[in-house]
Parts: C-alpha cells; sequence; structure tokens
C-alpha cells in the first residue's frame, strides 16, 4: 500500500513540473506574442516587414501574409515596432500576462502620407482668354511645396484646329517660350506640378489667340545650332523689321525658301533621310509637305543649288547632277525635260513667269567652268548668256516679262577648291538688246554680293552682301536695279526671297 501511494505521489509531481514547464523556466512566466502588419489603405499584407522587441531587442520579419510571432516571451510589458523602407514605423504596447497570447495588427502608413503634395499651380501669363499674341509665346505659372520638395511640371497645350498635342515634360523652371504656333489659333494650356511623391496637381486650362497672320513679304535663312532655318518679317515705313516669324524648327535643316503667290504656298529645301528634297509649307510654316521622293536635289554645292515654281504653282523644276526634272505640286507626274550634253552639272534653274522657257546655270564638279543659258520645255536651248566661264557664277532670277535675266559672276575669275570667290557682282542681260549690265555700281571691295532677286514690282533688287572671306557675317539689302547704292534690310541672314 505505501508503494501504491509513493508511485501515485511520483506521478503527480512529475505532472507539476510539467505543468509549470509551459510556462515558466527557472521561475521566469512565458507568453506568446502573435501579429499581422497591413497596409492601411486597403487592409493588404505587407510581407518582410521587421518587428522588434524592445527591450529585449528580439527581431522577426513578416511572412507572406503578413504575419509574425514571437514564442516564449519573458511576461514584462513591451513595445512592438514594425519598420520598412517606404512605410512609416509603427509602434504597439503590450502587457504580457504568464501564458497568455497577445495578438497585434499594425496597419502601416506609407511614408509619403505626411507628405504635402505642391500647391495648384497657377496661370500667370498670358492671362486667360488673352487675343492678338504673337506666335511664340512665353507661358509663366507658379506653384510652391510646404515640404520644400523639388517640384517638376508637364506642359501640355491643345488648340481649336487638329488633334496636335504639344507635351512638355520634367520642367524645373515656371517659364517655357512655345514657338511657332499657328497664325489665328486658339490654344488652351495647363500645367501639372508634381513633387514625385504625391500625385500629380493640375491647374486650371487657360487659353490664349495667336494673331492672324501678318503677310510677311520677305523670307530668308538664318543658321542655328549648325542647321539653316527659315524666317520670315515685314519691315514698317521706316525700315524696321517687325512681324519676324520662325517658320521651320531649329533642329532641321531647310533653306531656299520660295514663295507663290497663286498657291500661297512657301517650297524650300530640306534635309531628309540623307537627301534633299523640295518640301512646301504654308507662309505660317504649318501643313509641310514632301514633294519629291524617288530622285532627290543633287549638285556639286548644295548651299548653292535652287529650284523654281510654275507662275500657277501646280509644278517644280529641279536639278539632279546633270538633268533637270519637272514635278508636280503634289509629287506626282516626275517627268526628265533636258539633260547636259557635256557632263556638266545644273545648279540653278528659274522658270519664266509665261511658263515657255527655263534658265539654267551649269558648271563642273567643282563649280567652275560655267554655263547660263535658256532652254524652252522640250529641252532646246534657245539662248547663250555665258559659256565656259573661268570663275563662279549663280543667282538666276527672270523679270516678269521674260525679257531680262538677273544673275552673279566672280569679276575676278578666281578659282579655288573650296569655291570661295572674290568679286561676285550682279549683273541684268537683256535678252533683246543682247547686253550685261552691272547692277549696283557702287560696292564695298572686298566683299561678295549674292543671291539677288527682283523686288515684286522689278524696279528694285534684294540680294546678299558679305565678306569674300567666307566666314563672316551675311547681310540682306536692296537696291534700285538703276541706282548705285544698296540699303541693308536684314542682319545675319542669307537666302532672300520677296514675293
Amino acid at each position: 500500500m505505501k508503494k501504491l501511494i509513493k508511485f501515485l505521489s511520483f506521478i503527480l509531481f512529475i505532472t507539476f513540473i510539467n505543468c509549470s514547464e509551459d510556462n515558466t523556466i527557472g521561475g521566469v512566466e512565458f507568453g506568446t506574442i502573435t501579429g499581422k502588419v497591413v497596409k492601411a489603405s486597403d487592409f493588404e499584407p505587407i510581407e518582410n516587414v521587421k518587428v522588434t522587441l524592445s527591450p529585449t531587442n528580439n527581431t522577426t520579419t513578416t511572412d507572406e501574409n503578413g504575419e509574425f510571432v514571437f514564442e516564449e516571451v519573458p511576461v514584462n510589458d513591451y513595445s512592438v515596432e514594425a519598420e520598412k523602407p517606404d512605410f512609416l514605423n509603427t509602434f504597439e504596447a503590450v502587457s504580457l500576462a504568464a501564458g497568455a497570447t497577445v495578438n497585434i495588427i499594425f496597419e502601416m502608413e506609407i511614408s509619403t502620407a505626411l507628405n504635402n503634395p505642391p500647391t495648384t499651380p497657377e496661370l500667370i501669363a498670358p492671362t486667360d482668354g488673352t487675343v492678338n499674341t504673337d506666335n511664340s509665346v512665353e507661358l509663366i505659372w507658379s506653384s510652391s511645396d510646404v515640404d520644400e520638395d523639388a517640384i517638376e511640371y508637364r506642359l501640355e497645350i491643345k488648340n481649336d484646329f487638329n488633334n496636335d498635342i504639344i507635351n512638355i515634360q520634367n520642367l524645373s523652371d515656371t517659364t517655357y517660350v512655345v514657338s511657332n504656333l499657328k497664325f489665328g489659333g486658339k490654344y488652351f494650356w495647363q500645367v501639372a506640378a508634381s513633387d514625385n511623391i504625391n500625385p500629380e496637381v493640375l491647374s486650371t486650362t487657360n487659353t490664349f489667340s495667336v494673331k492672324e497672320d501678318p503677310g510677311n513679304r520677305f523670307t530668308y535663312v538664318k543658321i542655328e545650332d549648325g542647321n539653316n532655318v527659315i524666317y520670315s518679317s515685314s519691315l514698317d515705313d521706316d525700315g524696321n523689321v517687325t512681324n519676324t516669324v520662325q517658320l521651320t524648327e531649329s533642329g532641321a535643316n531647310s533653306w531656299r525658301p520660295r514663295k507663290n503667290n497663286t498657291v500661297n504656298l512657301i517650297a524650300f529645301l530640306k534635309t531628309f533621310d540623307n537627301e534633299t528634297h523640295i518640301f512646301t509649307m504654308k507662309p505660317d510654316g504649318s501643313e509641310v509637305t514632301k514633294v519629291t521622293s524617288n530622285i532627290p536635289i543633287n549638285s556639286f554645292n548644295l548651299n548653292e543649288v535652287d529650284f523654281s515654281w510654275s507662275a500657277t504653282g501646280d509644278k517644280f523644276i529641279y536639278p539632279s547632277f546633270d538633268k533637270l526634272y519637272m514635278i508636280n505640286k503634289d509629287g506626282s507626274g516626275l517627268q526628265l525635260i533636258h539633260q547636259t550634253t557635256n557632263g556638266h552639272l545644273i545648279t540653278e534653274c528659274d522658270w519664266s513667269n509665261d511658263g515657255t522657257k527655263v534658265a539654267l546655270r551649269t558648271n563642273n564638279s567643282v563649280g567652275y567652268d560655267g554655263f547660263i543659258y535658256t532652254i524652252d520645255m522640250s529641252g532646246n536651248i534657245l539662248d547663250t548668256i555665258i559659256s565656259s566661264n573661268i570663275g563662279a557664277l549663280g543667282g538666276l532670277n527672270f523679270s516678269v516679262d521674260g525679257s531680262k535675266l538677273l544673275y552673279t559672276k566672280d569679276f575676278s575669275n578666281f578659282q579655288a577648291s573650296n569655291y570661295r570667290r572674290l568679286d561676285n557682282r550682279i549683273y541684268l542681260y537683256d535678252f533683246l538688246a543682247m547686253t550685261e549690265t552691272e547692277v549696283l555700281t557702287q560696292r564695298t571691295s572686298g566683299t561678295n554680293d549674292l543671291d539677288p532677286r527682283f523686288s515684286p514690282n522689278e524696279a528694285e533688287v534684294i540680294f546678299v552682301n558679305t565678306s569674300n572671306d567666307g566666314i563672316s557675317e551675311k547681310k540682306i539689302f536692296k537696291a534700285f536695279v538703276a541706282g548705285s547704292t544698296a540699303e541693308e534690310m536684314f542682319q545675319d541672314a542669307f537666302m532672300p526671297d520677296w514675293e
């Protein structure tokens, strides 16, 4: 009996010890802390959150369900911290009792939650509803950020005449100049501000309207960023330049503008896929259309090459090496109308107003040994004005009645591998009298006169004058055909046209 009592007592003792070890080790009592970490916005679980138990500094991370557990945690008061990059650290207090399991839910805020977005951009200029602006407009706005975050702007401009949208990204300034706007067009502009933390903030939409086409009669070329860029301008009664409009983009090479008033289009040359082609555009620079395709323009020097409209504005003639082609304005009907018989290259051409004859300038592969002659539309030679000229030739332009022809000739008969001219002068040939007359008798020595064109009334000639060093500034002048002096019109400009 005593043995039985002792055995039962031993069993009870062992059971007591085992029960005590569930919550106590060496006299220390324990509990369990479990939890889950979710996004405060949508309660989606967050994986790989670091959870720290203080003051023990034990750590663990959440699993794919956002859950974590601390086992055998000594009974005490604790602070539990959840932390993860891009989220705000979150704390929870825990008072753990012996044998207890405490469950915690962390709702973590994205770290940007306490960051303020930029203020709504205020559109300053032009004010809403402004009319008669130039076709180059400076847009000005303002915005600020209380957190002093860097603000990045996005500018969007729409119009009332097509579906094109100008979208300028990644602006840091609060001003932007938009150019080459359509005359008579109405524009709608809006600015978005972003601190790259919060969603972008949109301004209201303001409008402005560009003035009607000023009808500039002068077109010319300037060099910008290494490219030829076409402009148009007017002159006021005092000879001051007004209404200057950039017609072609600075990032492309465009030159030799030729306007036809019958169809109200400006034709010009432009580099396209490493070739030179004829394009047309409206006088405001819009609706650019490519004309030539299979056979591009070619000659010994593309800066010298020229083409010509028909008077009716439905066709072009243009050179390609030793051949002269005719093509319709829409690019159809390509036709060979002349080829040189001596292998010379055709560099320039001009089509008479009555459409019956063409003036040609031809030369060898380096630009010399030049000829100027006329042909009929079957390619037959009519008149030879100059043959085998030693120096440089150029600048062909018929008078309206076809009785006279403007051209230039280097009086010095100089030749050089870089096609430098020393004393280029303007001449007028009379077909009836078969005489050549120098147009401008008083000239600045050491300069060249280039690219002459008749004024609309043919009383004057517009042309370029520049130093014969080949690198100095070019200026556009006009002079009376029967005069002796010239008047400056445009600085740093060349290849003029006056219609």
